[in-house]
């Protein structure tokens, strides 16, 4: 079987959820079959396309490719995006050079399977459909794209922004609705969010192939040791991410400070702004963009995920879990995961709820190795990235059979 992994990125090195959802998707299908990764950059990335390659175990012939895109928010486009029909987030992706790239692959080979991540990338989308019609598209939901943006919209104090982007929410729901029925099966991180896509298109084929984790790599971070560190992990250039630290710092750190003074708040995350820069002046660690998270977790009393806007499922808390560090979260941030609260995790909507539970987890206490234990037993059992990757296999093997049952029939 030949499959086209065509992301928004070159998944290497790991740095966001999004990068490490592809990359071990990649690699799950690079050990069944002939992969071919294709991947958008701004930039020259032949260094990072070729580690890539290296990791994903190229036995079957793997190749990476990486087509360098345009610039996003152009001004032009931020205005195209504004009055016309094709939302921002779509136009960012979108390249009339990257339209021709892809015709020259599909010239020099055939593809059994086209594996489409985000809605971002529909303009290719409908170019394959028309230049392969046999290859079956599978497009991969990380999140609900116009969820998110609604979310945000809601959120955001600023009144431009708020507009903008709930116009770009509802021109992203056309975009997706589309996609619905242009593509021939579809995976979601989540139940809800099947259910959510299901009532716009009841006849879509939707497969819920969740978020993972490696629990072998984390693994060996379960181990006693001092823990006073309170431990904020994610990529922050993302803004629910920057949104989540914020409302963290600003709403229920003050209440756990008060009654924890030795405990320590460590942001780990790549590229943060200058805002989550300054929390430094506040005797807040901001590490910046990190070889190995597995050291953080380690001394981590309780991993917090405070999130207010976003979708999909959370590889953070995933990560935490499977490190054997407790994890307090919103309901929002541990959306879509088969968690059961308090035994497994910490649910807390409002600060001070947040505060009250993370205050009363002491290191190494029963609760603490409660929640600790029974976190690792439910991602090795349920989210392993090699137990959701095999369900990934079986709906390519299923779309290649059902493509050719469709072509017998003609």
């Amino acid at each position: 079987m030949r499959v086209l992994y065509f992301s928004p990125r070159i998944c290497w090195p790991t740095i966001s959820g999004a990068h490490l959802r592809d990359f071990y998707f990649a690699r799950q299908l690079a050990r069944n079959a002939e992969l071919t990764y294709l991947g958008l950059v701004n930039e020259d990335s032949g260094p990072q396309a070729e580690q890539l390659r290296q990791r994903l175990e190229p036995q079957n012939g793997t190749q990476v490719i990486a087509l360098r895109r345009d610039k996003s928010y152009r001004p032009g486009n931020i205005v195209r995006g504004l009055i016309g029909p094709t939302p921002l987030n779509v136009l960012n992706f979108t390249s009339p050079a990257v339209l021709a790239e892809v015709d020259r692959i599909f010239r020099q080979q055939t593809f059994d399977v086209a594996q489409i991540e985000s809605m971002h990338l529909i303009a290719y989308a409908r170019h394959i459909r028309q230049i392969a019609p046999r290859t079956r598209l599978i497009l991969d939901w990380h999140n609900i794209e116009s969820e998110i943006l609604a979310r945000f919209a809601e959120n955001d104090r600023n009144p431009l922004r708020a507009v903008y982007a709930k116009r770009t929410s509802l021109l992203s729901r056309n975009v997706e609705n589309e996609l619905l029925r242009l593509c021939h099966a579809h995976t979601v991180c989540s139940e809800r969010e099947r259910e959510v896509l299901l009532a716009r298109e009841p006849k879509a084929r939707i497969e819920v192939v969740g978020n993972g984790v490696d629990c072998d790599f984390f693994a060996e971070t379960a181990q006693p040791g001092e823990r006073r560190d309170v431990l904020f992990m994610g990529r922050m250039d993302y803004h629910a991410n920057i949104d989540a630290a914020l409302f963290f710092v600003s709403k229920v750190w003050p209440l756990v400070r008060q009654r924890r003074p030795e405990l320590r708040l460590v942001i780990v995350g790549a590229q943060p702004p200058q805002e989550i820069l300054a929390l430094r002046e506040q005797g807040i660690t901001v590490t910046g963009t990190v070889d190995d998270v597995r050291p953080f977790y380690r001394s981590a009393l309780v991993s917090v995920v405070p999130l207010r806007v976003g979708g999909g499922t959370r590889l953070k808390v995933l990560e935490a879990m499977a490190a054997g560090t407790p994890v307090i979260s919103t309901s929002l941030g541990a959306e879509g995961l088969a968690i059961t609260p308090g035994k497994d995790i910490l649910i807390a909507d409002s600060p001070e709820a947040m505060a009250d539970g993370l205050v009363s987890l002491q290191a190494e206490s029963s609760l603490w190795h409660q929640l600790a234990e029974n976190g690792r037993s439910l991602v090795r059992e349920k989210y392993d990235w090699s137990v959701v990757g095999e369900v990934l296999w079986r709906l390519h093997r299923e779309q290649v059979e059902t493509g050719a049952g469709c072509l017998e029939a003609k």
